[in-house]
Parts: C-alpha cells; sequence; structure tokens
C-alpha cells in the first residue's frame, strides 16, 4: 500500500498549474551538446506540448518534472521543475524525462516488484502513451526514456524510515509504440522487455503480472541458457552522451607529440560501448559512491560510455564551483576548474581503474558556477576534459605535469574545442 505524501491536495494542484503555465522543457540554451541542443531548439514548442498534457493528466498522487530526483515535496515545490529535453542513449536520440512522484509504498506491504510496478502502470505508462501521440511521426526521435523517483516507508534498527527508489526506463521508438498501443498485457510486456529498465541503476526485469513471472520462471526453469540470454539482450547497461568523432592516440609513455593514426580503430557502436559500460559497471557504480564528496557528481547524469575522436571515453559528469575571484574569461574558468577540480579527482578515480583497459580514456564534463551570488553576473560555462589512457596514467604517476597532460587531451568549452594554457588562462584579467 502507499500513502499519499501531502495533506494539501488543493495546494498542490494550485502549484502544479502554476508549473504547467511555466512549461516541462528545458530551454535549447541550457542542452550543451549541439545536435541535442539543435533539436531542443526545432522542437521545443512539441515538447512543451507534451509536457502540458502530462501535467494535465490526473495522476493517483502528485507528479512532478523535475531535473533534480530524490526531493522531498517542500523541496520540489521550489525546485526547477523541467526537465523534457532531446538526450542520447546507447547511440538513440530520445526525448527523456525526468520526476519525482510524491506516493510512498510501504516496504512491509509491497515488495520492489510490485512498487515497480504500481509506478509503471499509475505513471510511466500514461506518461508513454500521451508523449508518443506527439512523438509518433518525428522523424528525429529514436526512442523514449524516462527516470521517474518514488519512496519506500519501512524501518530500520526499529525506527521509522523513508528512501527514495529510483526507475528508469529506456525504450526505443518502435518499442514505445508497441506499448502505447498495446491492447493485451502480453502485448505490453514483450514492448517492455525489448526495452531496458533498471531500479537504483540496477538492471530489472519488470513483469507486469505474477502470471507472467511464474511464466519467466517456468521457461528458465526449462532452459535456463536461452532465457538468461533473452533477459540480458533486454537488460543492456545504458551508454548516454556521445559527444564528437575524430583519431584516438597511441599510448604514450611520456606525453611526446601525439600520433593521431587508429591502430587499430576503436568500435565505437552502440552495442560496443553498451558492453564496456557493463564490464565496469559495479567500478564505475564504487567510484561515484565513494568519491561523490570529493568530485561532486551529477547526480542525474549517470558515468556513462561515450565516443569521441573514434574512441571509447568513460565520461564522468561533475559540478565545479569557484569563488567569486574566478570571474574572467571562459578559458580562465576552465583553467581553474582543471586545477582546483578536476586534478585532484583524476588520481582516485585512477586508482579503481589498474592494468591495461578495455577503453581509450576518461572524460569529465563540468558545469562551472562561480560560488558568490552577488557577484557580477556570468553565466555557467560548461567544460569536458577528454584524457586518454596513457597521458592519464603518466599524470597519474607523476612523470606528466598539469599542462602536459591538457596538451595530449582534448578540452571542449560549449562544444567547442579549444587550447588551454593554464598559466595564461588564470593569470588572465576578468
Amino acid at each position: 500500500m502507499c500513502t499519499r505524501r501531502s495533506s494539501g491536495w488543493l495546494l498542490i494542484s494550485i502549484l502544479s498549474l502554476a508549473s504547467l503555465a511555466a512549461g516541462q522543457a528545458l530551454t535549447p540554451a541550457e542542452i550543451k551538446e549541439p545536435q541535442m541542443r539543435a533539436l531542443q531548439e526545432k522542437y521545443f514548442q512539441q515538447l512543451q506540448t507534451i509536457g502540458a498534457e502530462v501535467q494535465g493528466h490526473i495522476f493517483p498522487y502528485a507528479f512532478y518534472f523535475s531535473r533534480v530526483l530524490d526531493l522531498e515535496l517542500s523541496q520540489q515545490e521550489r525546485a526547477d521543475q523541467r526537465s523534457l529535453r532531446f538526450d542520447n542513449y546507447g547511440g538513440m536520440t530520445v526525448v527523456e524525462i525526468t520526476g519525482n512522484y510524491f506516493a510512498a509504498y510501504s516496504s512491509d506491504l509491497m515488495d520492489k516488484s510490485h512498487r515497480a510496478l504500481r509506478t509503471f502502470q499509475d505513471v510511466m505508462l500514461p506518461i508513454v502513451e500521451i508523449a508518443m501521440a506527439g512523438l509518433k511521426e518525428n522523424p528525429d526521435v529514436d526512442g523514449f526514456a524516462m527516470e521517474i523517483s518514488h519512496h519506500v516507508r519501512g524501518k530500520a534498527m526499529g525506527m521509522s524510515m523513508e528512501r527514495p527508489e529510483n526507475l528508469v526506463l529506456v525504450l526505443s521508438k518502435e518499442a514505445a509504440l508497441r506499448l502505447a498501443n498495446a491492447k493485451t498485457e502480453n502485448d505490453r510486456q514483450a514492448a517492455i522487455l525489448d526495452g531496458q529498465f533498471f531500479i537504483n541503476g540496477e538492471p530489472f526485469v519488470l513483469y507486469l503480472s505474477d502470471r507472467a513471472a511464474q511464466e519467466a520462471a517456468r521457461v528458465q526453469e526449462q532452459n535456463p541458457v536461452a532465457a538468461g540470454a533473452s533477459q540480458e539482450s533486454g537488460q543492456k547497461s545504458k551508454s548516454s552522451k556521445p559527444t564528437g568523432t575524430a583519431a584516438t592516440m597511441h599510448p604514450l609513455p611520456r606525453m611526446a607529440s601525439p600520433d593521431p593514426t587508429p591502430t587499430p580503430p576503436r568500435d565505437t557502436s552502440p552495442d560496443a560501448l553498451a558492453k564496456i559500460q557493463a564490464s565496469y559497471q559495479k567500478m564505475i557504480d564504487l567510484v561515484v559512491k565513494e568519491l561523490d564528496s570529493q568530485a561532486h557528481f551529477v547526480s542525474y547524469a549517470q558515468p556513462a560510455m561515450v565516443a569521441f575522436r573514434k574512441g571509447a571515453y568513460l565520461e564522468f559528469s561533475v559540478n565545479t564551483t569557484l569563488p567569486p575571484s574566478a570571474a574572467g574569461s571562459r578559458y580562465k574558468l576552465a583553467a581553474l576548474a582543471f586545477d582546483d577540480h578536476i586534478a585532484h579527482v583524476i588520481r582516485p578515480v585512477m586508482a579503481y581503474f589498474k592494468g591495461d583497459l578495455g577503453l581509450d580514456g576518461f572524460a569529465f564534463s563540468t558545469t562551472i558556477h562561480l560560488a558568490d551570488k552577488s557577484a557580477p553576473s556570468q553565466g555557467s560555462e560548461a567544460v569536458e576534459f577528454f584524457f586518454p589512457t596513457a597521458a592519464l596514467r603518466c599524470y597519474e604517476a607523476y612523470d606528466c605535469t598539469g599542462q602536459q597532460l591538457i596538451d595530449g587531451s582534448s578540452v571542449l568549452i560549449n562544444g567547442e574545442r579549444v587550447s588551454l594554457d593554464l598559466q595564461i588562462a588564470e593569470a588572465s584579467v576578468p
């Protein structure tokens, strides 16, 4: 069973109408990846229409679009209530939505499977049906993705507690249309199994009924190899945000001039990236858990394998906060972000990834903000550092300086590649 997490239903309705007027789609300027930003601009009104229809739907409990998950209702009412956006998952261009559903399920009365099923039926399925009605004719959409947070009530050491539980559903356009138009439970189940479902970042098989689960168990018992392969194909780890293409570097013992010749070319297809991601997922989860206080990872942008310059990079999205004195050019901000933040994260991260790796490097994507709100107005800058593994090993061993690491890597500011001289940039005046 679940309880409504707000006694002020009328107030919620009023606030919902207010956020409806404001719209639920991110503005194109807030999308840093150029291709996705262009699509956001092209289809902005379509996203706004879809968002308005979703907000007009009557859910059993309060639902909010949100850029941040796991908020309390009082926090959500003050938070940014926009999240509809174009993004990239596993090589698919998807329309993505994140949101908070203010239902709290009793862990004593509902297990994980039934909690997931309830939120799927009450929230995810209606959103898919509304969204795909608007997106079915859109030639630039390959799929649909959503991440919804609900809460679970229970007890720990005799004390009542409440914790968030996050569900992710990723579907190809074809599977999403089949789910939206399905007439029977079997049709809906087949569409879901053709997509990806996660609970708190872990792959999960969502069954729409106990009968379906029992049937799957029977198949598993009769033919475990075939059943396991079927489930694995339906639950591949997601890989997101490819950011560009060109050539990978040779491993170099020191930061000599890079050789741009690809030997051999890396397979950067979505399937290949997904396999690399899956092989490192447990280590990635451990890094996020243990280094978050130092790295300031972005909670809604999980680390993912991306294709860049024909190489496969593991990208971590982080937030960088600089003091007011950092105000200046974008180059100064990027240099300070590296010296004051990223450089201090590199060695701790690399300590988890030893030996020969099945990827070409690591990337750190950061959004830079100034700490003092009273400082002169200056928009945030999006900076991406793509570090080849060999360059990182050189830096990790103190055989290379930070500047040498930068020289052997690629730096993008707001999607454009730049040269970055740390000393010159940091010495520049605002």
